[in-house]
């Protein structure tokens, strides 16, 4: 099985922290070289120079503000005009704040929407003359199971990351004449600072503890645990990789069995 990523470019969007940061370290293992998108310089340089370089790849970073979907644009056409291409994107940025649906400004929905289904549409459309040229373009984006099954309170996001969804799944068709596939990756429970903050704040609307909230999610789990951000990784370096060629428009869960859909 070919997963090799030699030679390939990868834009990698939130990529200081957590899923995308495990995803920016996976790439660059498999030989990948890896350009890491977020707004915190400090982070992507401390990042970037800890990136494994063991086919001698060369690692770079670009800052821009994902809540800004014109400084997304600008800084990366800005890479392009310098002679920078890319063969794999992946879009991942922070999720909206937790809460019910019908208590959301719409306000709420206007910056989740910017800052995810604007912002992939906006990189997309710079990438892909540079993933036809190569003859290989990977697209991969890391939403959320709540795609297939609402996550009570998280009514922004459910939103939001359907519309990612659905607009995905309508470019990997437009997209797969030129070699180009574009999947959804969807997490479950995983580790991560978001999480955290998501568990924390149900603790505090709900009198519990944060403990009690992180048990009660592990036991709808039947792995029994959460996930790692790395094990959500490496199902987008198989997405990345020349062996997935053949697999485009789907969403695929990495939840440790918790999805009750099929």
């Amino acid at each position: 099985m070919d997963l090799s990523l030699v030679g390939k470019k990868a834009l990698v969007c939130g990529s200081t922290q957590g899923i995308g940061l495990a995803s920016a370290i996976e790439l660059a293992s498999l030989g990948a070289e890896v350009t890491l998108l977020a707004r915190n310089t400090e982070r992507l340089e401390a990042v970037c120079a800890e990136l494994p370089r063991e086919h001698d790849q060369t690692h770079e970073w670009i800052a821009a503000d994902f809540s800004e979907p014109a400084s997304v644009s600008a800084a990366v056409s800005g890479a392009i005009s310098s002679g920078h291409r890319w063969q794999i994107l992946i879009n991942n940025t922070g999720g909206p704040p937790g809460g019910k649906a019908i208590d959301a400004n719409p306000s709420a929905y206007l910056d989740a929407f910017k800052a995810h289904l604007i912002n992939n549409q906006t990189l997309v459309q710079l990438l892909v003359p540079g993933f036809r040229a190569s003859k290989y373009g990977r697209v991969i984006n890391i939403i959320s199971t709540s795609v297939k099954a609402p996550i009570p309170g998280l009514g922004v996001s459910n939103t939001i990351r359907g519309a990612v969804a659905s607009w995905a799944k309508t470019i990997a068709t437009e997209l797969a004449p030129d070699n180009i596939t574009v999947n959804n990756v969807l997490p479950g429970f995983t580790d991560t600072a978001r999480l955290s903050q998501l568990f924390a704040g149900k603790a505090e609307k709900l009198g519990q503890s944060v403990d009690e909230v992180t048990s009660d999610a592990i036991a709808s789990i039947p792995a029994g645990r959460l996930g790692r951000a790395e094990e959500i990784a490496a199902a987008v370096a198989f997405l990345a990789s020349p062996a997935a060629a053949y697999i485009t428009g789907i969403n695929l869960p990495v939840d440790g069995g918790r999805l009750p859909t099929l």
